[in-house]
């Protein structure tokens, strides 16, 4: 993207016109005009008020590294959820395959190996997710806070999910099968894990936006 183009881009967020920037920089509108269409370029006077009219750095208006740095964010964590939401279902679905081997088709041992099969493929995904895409960075305040947050929930669903064992194997004495609660509470975990992780993105994006309306005003 070129500078005319984010220049562009960058009124057209605003929903101001060529005429009302213009007269925000003590300008002509030709003036703009010539920048967002790159036959000229902005002096550096003008690159600076620029940058202090829409809250930006000369960075980001020259090189567009901002635009760059977020996208790849984006993607990272676009690949992140999408790959927990794949080892989510694998969870899910081995142990719907278990029951469908055991019940319908009477074969539980053939049940119980494809279930180990794609237990170990989750497993392996949420792996790859926690050292490709976890964060490196010195945790803060609030990331502490939610990390204890997500140890205590952690515990407590492990907690009911030994209680539903037990109480289910008793009353069912079906203990052939329900250990698959021990394979359906990672699953949970993950699930609140990916809750959590939506929780930070709309409170990053509810920062960027407080951010960018004191920067205008």
């Amino acid at each position: 993207m070129t500078i005319g183009e984010r220049l562009y881009a960058l009124r057209k967020e605003r929903n101001i016109s060529q005429e009302e920037l213009a007269n925000e920089l003590n300008v002509s509108r030709q003036s703009v005009s010539k920048w967002e269409t790159n036959q000229s370029m902005p002096d550096f006077d003008k690159v600076v008020a620029l940058c202090k009219f829409f809250g930006i750095t000369t960075d980001e208006l020259l090189t567009g590294k901002k635009d760059i740095v977020q996208a790849n964010e984006l993607d990272t964590k676009s690949t992140y959820a999408r790959n927990l939401a794949i080892a989510i279902g694998l969870y899910i679905f081995s142990a719907v395959l278990l029951i469908v081997c055991a019940a319908v088709f009477d074969q539980p041992i053939v049940g119980v190996c494809l279930l180990l099969t794609l237990v170990a493929v989750a497993t392996g995904l949420i792996i790859y997710n926690s050292v490709r895409y976890g964060k490196k960075a010195p945790e803060s305040e609030d990331e502490k806070r939610e990390n204890s947050q997500l140890k205590v929930i952690y515990d407590i669903v492990g907690l009911v999910g030994i209680v539903l064992y037990f109480v289910i194997s008793f009353l069912t004495r079906a203990w052939y099968i329900t250990w698959v609660i021990f394979i359906i509470i990672p699953a949970v975990n993950s699930i609140i894990k990916l809750l959590f992780s939506f929780k930070d993105d709309k409170k990053e994006e509810a920062g960027e936006e407080v951010n960018n309306n004191d920067q205008n005003n």
